[in-house]
């Protein structure tokens, strides 16, 4: 690791932000670095203006793409080089109002059923039961299960924010019957080895990159044409939840949400509230003259 590198990783974690946002930076200033064929302090302020060109006209990357990018060069030459440059505070990604995949009940259970290991199974079937990202996920604890309440205690969600969810009580079955097949006294989700038993004594949780091909893998096979991920399980939860006429601001508590706006996304994607609203819409004009 270069000293640089070192710096600006030093510097991600003074500010706070979770492994997964810097490693994000980190390689968004590699990615600049390669472009320009020179180290990140070398560049020069119309070198990054060309590259965010680049990615913006050339690649006609995402806006979420283009905000990581941003983001991570951003601190970098802010924070750890003392830059302060006109063409960080020019780029505005282009604003996107794209509503994400939902699958219906029926493709959740579709997907689920053709997950071949069971670990991976199990997880996702609790990832969709909680609404939880694949992060929180993968690294829930033994711990984290209040049983007695019926409850997950999901820790240092995004934001570093806390939260509880409702535990079904199926998943809490299906919890248990899978952590007596390894009895591993921290992770529900041990690392999944190649071959053989998941064993007690796995070093880490299962890895994010195994469950996102283990629902791709499950997703082909069911025959479903809707481009879903994991995320989409969180998605999905929220739309059923919605539909089943439970409060939004409670599914935005249980999504750890800050903005009601965020969580009101979702009214967009239920068709049966919506109908359900034109009928008593048709109902209350009726009588109307």
């Amino acid at each position: 690791m270069t000293p640089l590198r070192q710096r600006m990783v030093e510097d991600l974690q003074l500010h706070g932000y979770a492994p997964a946002t810097q490693e994000a930076y980190v390689r968004a200033v590699s990615a600049l670095a390669v472009y320009c064929a020179k180290p990140p302090d070398q560049i020069t302020e119309d070198e990054l203006r060309q590259y965010f060109l680049y990615l913006t006209q050339e690649k006609q990357l995402a806006r979420g793409s283009i905000t990581v990018a941003l983001c991570g060069i951003k601190f970098l030459f802010e924070y750890t080089l003392r830059r302060d440059w006109p063409t960080l505070a020019l780029v505005r990604p282009p604003k996107e109002h794209k509503l994400p995949v939902v699958l219906s009940v029926e493709e959740v259970r579709r997907v689920l059923e053709r997950v071949r290991k069971p670990g991976y199974r199990i997880c996702l079937s609790t990832i969709y039961a909680c609404g939880l990202r694949i992060s929180e996920g993968v690294s829930l604890q033994v711990g984290d299960i209040d049983s007695a309440r019926m409850l997950v205690h999901v820790r240092l969600g995004k934001g570093g924010q806390d939260r509880y969810v409702p535990l079904p009580q199926r998943t809490l079955v299906r919890l248990r019957g899978y952590w007596v097949t390894h009895r591993h006294p921290l992770w529900l989700f041990p690392q999944q080895p190649r071959s053989g038993p998941v064993r007690a004594a796995a070093p880490a949780p299962l890895a994010e990159p195994g469950l996102r091909y283990a629902f791709w893998a499950a997703l082909q096979a069911s025959g479903i044409q809707k481009p879903a991920t994991v995320h989409t399980l969180r998605h999905s939860w929220a739309t059923h939840l919605l539909e089943a006429g439970v409060n939004l601001r409670l599914i935005q508590t249980w999504l750890g949400h800050r903005s009601l706006r965020t969580t009101a996304l979702y009214t967009h994607l239920t068709a049966k509230t919506e109908g359900q609203a034109v009928a008593t819409l048709d109902q209350l004009m009726a009588d109307l003259p």
